[in-house]
């Protein structure tokens, strides 16, 4: 019997960043070779005022291929699930936003602790898109190297923020940046508890991926409403071939008026995609 590993398909939000900080990298390293060009891309906490821009250059310059290669390694991992289920643009300003806190984080504690050492680096915006996984699939299992059984994503995440926490609290002089990651990881935990308790932030939406689970769900659970007045028919989006457009547009009328705002028309689309997403696996 054989087996095969199956990667995840690169979501386009997660392949630019990543080409980015590759060609970022490159670039440092056969044309901008001068020092100063890093100088003038990294986040100075001491300099911020004079160079505001570095609260966002800084994610897209690495101290080395390793360094590089790790956050890359984990944004592809974490980020193509989480931009599958947010979506690209709320995903790119998430990510964004969470490498702001981290630079936020930096400052505040440059300025409490007097060190004002430059940060670069994109791992205070990925340990945010980390959390953003733990909050999305709390109970999904990851293997870390050398520990022999998988860990809880939500476990993992806290395990790791309480150590970054106390390293960035004990001043640790180890030449990481731990105050950034503390501050992505914040940024994005914050982002969730507040989106949670705000009716004016757009929730998730389901996306083609996650298709033929709630269709299944609602080809079997739901019944056709009683005396219910017809829904009016949602538009479908363009860009895709009809038989995923369709099964886009269905999605969003349920998440915008529930499940039982679908015809039987509706819901037979549904379960045949549910079908037809079981015969491919």
């Amino acid at each position: 019997m054989q087996s095969s590993l199956s990667l995840p398909r690169m979501t386009p939000w997660v392949g630019r960043l990543i080409a980015a900080n590759a060609v970022v990298m490159l670039l440092l390293a056969t044309v901008l070779t001068s020092g100063d060009v890093v100088r003038v891309l990294a986040f100075d906490p001491s300099a911020v005022l004079a160079r505001p821009w570095t609260i966002l250059t800084y994610m897209f310059v690495h101290g080395g291929v390793l360094h590089l290669a790790a956050n890359m390694l984990a944004l592809y991992v974490f980020g193509t699930p989480v931009e599958n289920r947010m979506g690209g643009r709320p995903f790119l300003l998430y990510y964004l936003g969470c490498g702001v806190g981290a630079a936020a984080a930096s400052f505040l504690m440059a300025t409490l602790h007097f060190d004002s050492a430059p940060v670069v680096g994109a791992s205070g915006a990925v340990l945010g898109v980390a959390v953003a996984f733990a909050m999305l699939w709390p109970d999904a299992e990851i293997l870390v190297f050398p520990i022999p059984v998988p860990i809880r994503a939500r476990v993992l995440v806290f395990l790791y923020a309480f150590g970054q926490l106390a390293l960035a609290a004990f001043g640790a002089q180890d030449g990481v940046a731990h105050p950034a990651h503390v501050g992505g990881l914040l940024f994005g935990w914050l982002f969730f508890k507040f989106r949670d308790r705000s009716p004016r932030l757009p929730q998730p939406r389901a996306r083609r991926l996650e298709a033929a689970a709630v269709a299944q769900s609602v080809a079997r659970d739901a019944s056709p409403a009683v005396n219910q007045r017809p829904a009016r028919s949602m538009p479908a989006r363009t860009g895709d071939n009809p038989q995923t457009a369709e099964v886009d547009r269905i999605l969003d009328k349920i998440s915008a008026r529930g499940i039982s705002s679908l015809t039987t028309e509706e819901r037979q689309v549904l379960s045949q995609a549910s079908e037809r997403k079981r015969d491919l696996n």
